[in-house]
């Protein structure tokens, strides 16, 4: 899914050294496709934290009614120096993109795609499709992999058993569990669900920082008691998490990573590490779209759009000045 914001903040995102013991991070409401569009509960970035190792962007929506919102309608639009996470929950989503790619969302099952020096991809919620549930996550490429090759994966991770509750680990390693998915920065995610009352001791590496969404339920962890859409931050320097699921049954992902030791620049759907860049990304969108059956010549920064676009979402408009960094 995109960042629709028509007014989106320019964010310089950088290690955060606040918050040594942990911290609550509670969501902020972003709607998106205009009247009767989504709703979403984005946790990252936020002035009180901007990165999660790599992970640079959280947002959980659902479950939403199709009916009542509309669905997801989000035609071709354009990414660079990130990787995508498509997560669902519930309900189907159909992904088409600039590397020919042609793939259905389905819950359970990962969706990477990443963008590297650039793609433009588009996502529709399929008309079987009553309720739609489930999360969008960023990673941002380190320097030295921000223009690789552009491209897509599929993997459906077993759902294994930890101590009692449900796993599945779709990015990295989690309780010997491994997922072949690729990354370019070390990097975990892993859902668990958790029955009523039950506790979990995860071992984790100490060198990550964590997060911790939680879909579903309320759950304690280390001492930080959350409910649904809000996400528990854990500093390095841990060797395990522990989670206690409240009086309901509770679902949660569980994100970490090496603290990104880089400062990058976020705007709309683009990740640069300059205003400049940010800039030139914007313009190259914005003169690709106008000729979106390729003529002109030229190496296309976003690739061949599918014959079957009818349309693709135009850049907003840049901010006036510079905004300062955030931490």
């Amino acid at each position: 899914m995109s960042n629709l914001e028509t007014s989106p903040d320019e964010l310089t995102c950088g290690a955060d050294p606040s918050a040594r013991g942990g911290q609550l991070i509670e969501p902020r409401a972003v709607p998106l496709g205009g009247p009767r569009g989504m709703t979403v509960r984005r946790t990252l970035p936020q002035r009180a934290r901007s990165l999660i190792g790599a992970w640079c962007f959280v947002d959980h929506y659902g479950p939403d009614e199709v009916g009542e919102s509309g669905g997801m309608h989000v035609p071709g639009h354009p990414h660079t120096g990130l990787q995508t996470v498509s997560w669902l929950f519930e309900g189907t989503i159909e992904h088409r993109d600039t590397t020919g790619e042609h793939a259905l969302v389905r819950p359970g099952e990962l969706n990477l795609m990443t963008a590297g020096s650039g793609i433009a991809h588009s996502e529709f919620s399929t008309s079987d499709t009553h309720a739609l549930h489930g999360v969008q996550l960023w990673a941002a490429l380190p320097e030295r992999h921000r223009f690789v090759e552009a491209g897509f994966e599929h993997y459906a991770p077993p759902r294994d058993d930890l101590d009692g509750a449900g796993l599945r680990v779709f990015l990295g390693t989690l309780a010997g569990r491994t997922s072949p998915a690729t990354t370019y920065s070390p990097l975990l995610g892993a859902e668990i669900t958790l029955p009523a009352g039950h506790v979990v001791v995860a071992a984790v590496d100490s060198d990550f920082e964590h997060g911790v969404l939680v879909d579903t339920g309320e759950v304690s962890v280390g001492g930080l008691r959350a409910g649904p859409g809000r996400l528990v931050y854990r500093p390095p320097g841990s060797s395990e998490i522990e989670l206690r699921a409240g009086a309901e049954p509770a679902r949660v992902l569980l994100l970490g990573g090496e603290p990104l030791a880089e400062e990058i620049v976020m705007w709309w759907n683009f990740i640069g590490r300059s205003h400049e860049e940010i800039v030139e990304f914007r313009a190259r969108w914005m003169e690709e779209r106008s000729r979106p059956d390729g003529r002109g010549g030229g190496a296309r920064r976003y690739g061949r759009f599918p014959s079957s676009w009818s349309e693709t979402l135009p850049a907003p408009e840049l901010p006036n000045a510079r905004l300062t960094p955030r931490r």
